[in-house]
């Protein structure tokens, strides 16, 4: 619990720092716009070229972990969209905050998850963890990408457009350089690798600052019914939906316990950076972030601990 709770408590210090200096320091619009676009187009692209394309994926059980974390991704998609209806008529739900729920039931903060299992289980898990990267990253951006296009404007955009949308994600496009560099073990030189790191690195950081400006307090105070929603569907639901499927396929001990750990960490923060930039619900997305971060301080300890 401890280890889990440490990793988390930075996140949160992030989002709060950019919360005071975007009331103190920095508080003109265009400044958080520049660090949007920065982190959009090169910071969290090259992090997904470099953890993908080093990712050691010998002696991992790829098919029971990626199978796990794949499906879990798949039915969280198809059961935000089915809910859709019904939350449109009962929560008066608009295209934009359907969105910004479906992206904080679906997507995982990387770095929170690589951050707990590397305390937890060394080299190995960060190496499980790879493969959880390489299944869930490039079909949740797929899907988020999609459902932006489709639901974010008051028309829905043609399969045209939305195919049109997900081919300019720059997000894809690190996924599927990662991938191709991994798979044809293409020599990259270091320093290369050491310069997209560098880059990557940086992405969380930014990307959580750039979260913490959006925060609305008043929003905290009182959270959106969608809100608490989002936090029950990624807290609660996604791992529990993940662990079964770990032990459909058979797995347990420290493979379990990543597939454990990847599934019940809070929403990314570049959600909130993708919603800016394709029209969803920013502020309903920054508050979802924030419910998120302080309950997966009790929440991801159980699912690990039941993993385990």
């Amino acid at each position: 619990m401890l280890t889990v709770i440490a990793s988390l408590i930075p996140v949160f210090l992030l989002m709060v720092l950019g919360y005071a200096l975007r009331r103190t320091l920095l508080q003109k619009d265009e400044y958080w716009i520049g660090l949007e676009q920065l982190v959009y187009y090169v910071l969290f692209p090259a992090l997904l070229i470099e953890t993908l394309g080093r990712a050691n994926l010998a002696s991992v059980p790829i098919a029971g972990v990626g199978g796990a974390m794949l499906l879990s991704v798949l039915i969280m998609a198809a059961l935000c969209l089915a809910l859709r209806p019904l939350l449109a008529r009962t929560l008066t739900l608009s295209g934009p905050s359907f969105t910004s729920l479906f992206q904080g039931a679906v997507r995982w903060q990387t770095f929170v998850a690589l951050s707990v299992v590397g305390n937890m289980l060394g080299d190995l898990g960060l190496a499980v963890a790879s493969v959880a990267i390489v299944a869930m990253i490039p079909i949740i951006n797929v899907l988020s990408v999609s459902v932006l296009a489709r639901f974010a404007s008051p028309q829905a955009a043609s399969w045209r457009t939305t195919l049109l949308a997900i081919a300019k994600n720059p997000f894809i496009w690190g996924c599927l350089i990662g991938i191709a560099i991994n798979i044809t073990q293409l020599p990259v030189p270091n320093p290369l690798y050491e310069f997209a790191g560098s880059l990557g690195r940086s992405s969380l950081a930014i990307g959580l600052l750039v979260v913490g400006a959006g925060l609305q307090l008043d929003g905290l105070r009182r959270p959106a019914a969608a809100a608490w929603l989002t936090v029950a569907l990624k807290l609660i639901v996604m791992p529990t939906i993940a662990i079964t499927l770990g032990w459909g396929f058979g797995l347990s001990g420290s493979n379990l316990v990543v597939v454990a750990c990847c599934a019940s960490v809070p929403t990314a923060s570049n959600a909130y950076v993708l919603a800016r930039q394709m029209g969803g619900d920013a502020p309903l997305l920054a508050q979802t972030l924030a419910l998120q971060t302080l309950a997966a301080a009790l929440t991801m300890p159980i699912f690990i601990a039941l993993a385990g």
